[in-house]
């Protein structure tokens, strides 16, 4: 009879738990030294496309063959080391993150991931234990940039995206062959569903829940959907001066009711869901002239595609209100910006809560509200993230900081939880 995936993974953890040793030493030294390509006062300028960003990937390159990795490079920029299993005719375990950062970025968004893939390789060397999946370590190209690596690697990074410009000033297919990848051959590297067994990410949080509760490991239901909306406010510009209080028609003061409404419809509501007026412009601009115009962004992101839009509908049903009050007009346009839900595989989820516990580890399940290139690998594989803490909740800066034993944790998480998926076809 065919044994349960409980099963499976609890003999895998009997065989292999006591060997999860990820060296947390080891892993802030190459924190430490990647954080050398291309940083400055104002935190970590190594862009994708860029030569401080060429320069870690070779970096990076050279410790993957250290590890007895397999090199290569594909058509998309995307660095993939092969590490051969007993059975290579099974599916590839996929692991990784990237090395690119935002401009005055951190030294850990993506990193932490890269390494810790890194890592397990390395644990698996010194324990001499070869997986029955060959495995494969991925560091994407431009994740910062718009996931342009695992867009590629799904096959939907389409012509108009080749002609986007980078933080790097090339734009994305100038940068693909700039780091050695070939934009005219795309369609090569795509990869079907059922062509890799599964893909897992280490990253850090990016937020301050597992801080601010103490606790070590984050198991990441999904990575939430975003959606988008610009709302233009019409009102009537007239003279500051002249206009009586109650006789004006005033966008921003409508924009202001606008944004409290927002914040008050999503803390009204029970979840994990955020809601943001992030852009808020206001003409003509000027000291003495009442506002007739007002330019906002609205954003809702949450696991449920269902959720984000009943939100919008309160929202929306709110607006209507604001117009009556302050005599605007208020009217909203939808961006599509492409970022579905993607919910984690619940079989990974499972054997990554089983892999936290086997290990002793404090844990909780959460959503990503960040995007990661996991969000695309959903797509086509059964997907799994792991977060480890970051200080303050801070990310996106260089004051962003993951200790080295927290690294070293999520690391031991990962080399666990891969040892139990490579377990259950047996």
């Amino acid at each position: 009879m065919k044994r349960s995936i409980f099963t499976l993974t609890l003999l895998a953890f009997l065989s292999f738990n006591s060997l999860a040793q990820a060296d947390a030493s080891r892993m802030e030294q190459r924190i430490s030294k990647l954080a050398e390509f291309g940083w400055s006062d104002t935190g970590s300028q190594r862009v994708a496309f860029s030569e401080q960003d060429l320069a870690a990937r070779n970096y990076f390159i050279g410790l993957m063959k250290a590890a007895g990795l397999e090199v290569k490079i594909d058509f998309a920029g995307n660095i993939i080391g092969t590490r051969e299993g007993r059975i290579n005719s099974l599916p590839p375990i996929m692991f990784g993150s990237h090395l690119d950062t935002v401009p005055n970025g951190g030294m850990y968004d993506g990193i932490v991931g890269s390494v810790g893939a890194l890592e397990v390789v390395e644990i698996l060397n010194k324990q001499k234990l070869q997986t029955n999946h060959p495995i494969e370590v991925i560091v994407f190209s431009d994740e910062e940039g718009g996931l342009t690596g695992s867009r590629a690697l799904i096959g939907k990074l389409g012509p108009d995206a080749l002609k986007v410009k980078s933080h790097s000033g090339k734009t994305i297919a100038e940068g693909i062959r700039f780091l050695g990848g070939d934009p005219e051959r795309l369609f090569e590297i795509k990869r079907k569903r059922g062509s890799i067994k599964a893909f897992l990410e280490l990253h850090i949080e990016q937020g301050g829940i597992l801080e601010a509760e103490k606790l070590q490991i984050g198991i990441v239901e999904g990575i939430v959907g975003i959606e988008w909306w610009d709302v233009k406010i019409e009102g009537f510009a007239n003279h500051a001066g002249t206009t009586p209080m109650k006789g004006r028609r005033d966008a921003v003061l409508a924009g202001s009711k606008f944004a409290l409404a927002v914040n008050e419809i999503a803390n009204s509501i029970e979840g994990n869901h955020v809601a943001t007026v992030g852009r808020f412009r206001a003409e003509p601009g000027a000291p003495n002239v009442i506002p007739g115009k007002a330019d906002l962004s609205l954003e809702i992101r949450d696991l449920s595609k269902e959720k984000i839009w009943s939100i919008f509908r309160l929202i929306e049903e709110k607006a209507k209100q604001i117009e009556k009050e302050t005599g605007t007009k208020i009217t909203f346009e939808y961006v599509d910006v492409g970022a579905k839900p993607a919910v984690s595989d619940e079989s990974i989820t499972s054997l990554i809560k089983t892999s936290v516990e086997s290990l002793s580890y404090s844990y909780k399940f959460m959503p990503s509200g960040a995007g990661h290139d996991a969000q695309d690998m959903a797509q086509i594989t059964q997907m799994g993230m792991i977060f480890v803490p970051s200080r303050g909740g801070i990310s996106h800066s260089p004051r962003e900081f993951t200790s080295a034993e927290q690294m070293a944790r999520g690391a031991n998480v990962l080399f666990a939880t891969i040892l139990a998926l490579d377990k259950t076809d047996q």
